[in-house]
């Protein structure tokens, strides 16, 4: 497919995926360019979450799955046998559909990843902790309430706090998966306001239903329909001249 280049910092290659005997992505081909945003749209069931799982392993915890094919951050397989997987979920943070803090203070929950890795410096943590909530657009908010359970929140301010969380151990990559499904308009037009922020440090993949989200936020746009990528380019070609008919049926809302 004919995309304006930049660098891929995560790519697939004739990927596939099996849940058991059932192939849930065929050769999906995908790049995901540094310091940009990829969308991945298409109907429910098509692959698109089992596709960002794939990107850091979050599918191995699930018996009975198989990954065929590649994919590669900076050129280099998440599959060899020395890549340390928790240290690969560290580089792609992911963030999940809906908000799951840890029933901890506001503070421990992005602590908490600084914690696992060995930080115990206590002003470092405090830094790290001021710096990430900044970087999610949370600390004005909750700047006088670290000590208060994160479940005070509201939902919108849970999902940006989770996004502080992942923030807090410096992944290269955010994978966000259906971020905004659970939080109001309101929150979400923060969610994505943030969004358009993070891409200048990171690279972001986005899975939405939300094709004016798709649409608002991201750069390139990878269409899936019944685990095959249909059609992956710049968004806005996507959404005002698409190749494939299938792209402009489903853009048009005429199924899905």
């Amino acid at each position: 497919m004919n995309v304006e280049t930049g660098i891929a910092k995560i790519e697939t290659r004739d990927l596939d995926f099996y849940y058991g005997p059932t192939r849930a992505l065929k050769r999906v081909n995908v790049s995901c360019y540094k310091n940009r945003v990829t969308a991945i749209i298409g109907p429910s069931g098509c692959g698109k979450s089992t596709f960002i799982r794939t990107l850091n392993r979050m599918n191995d915890v699930i018996p009975g799955t198989r990954v065929e094919g590649t994919i590669l951050l900076d050129g280099k397989d998440v599959h060899a046998p020395d890549v340390d997987v928790v240290e690969l979920r560290r580089r792609v943070g992911m963030v999940f559909q809906k908000p799951n803090p840890f029933p901890k203070s506001i503070f421990d929950n992005i602590a908490y990843g600084l914690r696992i890795n060995g930080m115990k410096d206590k002003r470092k943590l405090e830094e790290v902790v001021v710096r990430s909530l900044r970087g999610a657009a949370l600390w004005e908010e909750v700047k006088d309430r670290l000590d208060e359970n994160a479940f005070a929140l509201s939902g919108g301010q849970q999902q940006r706090l989770c996004i502080a969380r992942a923030l807090a151990v410096e992944p290269e990559v955010i994978l966000f998966d259906e971020p905004c499904s659970a939080i109001d308009p309101i929150a979400t037009a923060k969610v994505e306001d943030l969004i358009e922020t993070l891409e200048k440090s990171y690279t972001v993949v986005i899975v939405t239903h939300n094709m004016q989200q798709a649409a608002r936020v991201s750069d390139y746009t990878a269409f899936m329909m019944l685990g095959e990528l249909v059609e992956f380019d710049v968004t806005e070609k996507i959404f005002t001249n698409p190749v494939n008919k299938l792209t402009e049926e489903y853009i048009t809302g005429r199924f899905g």
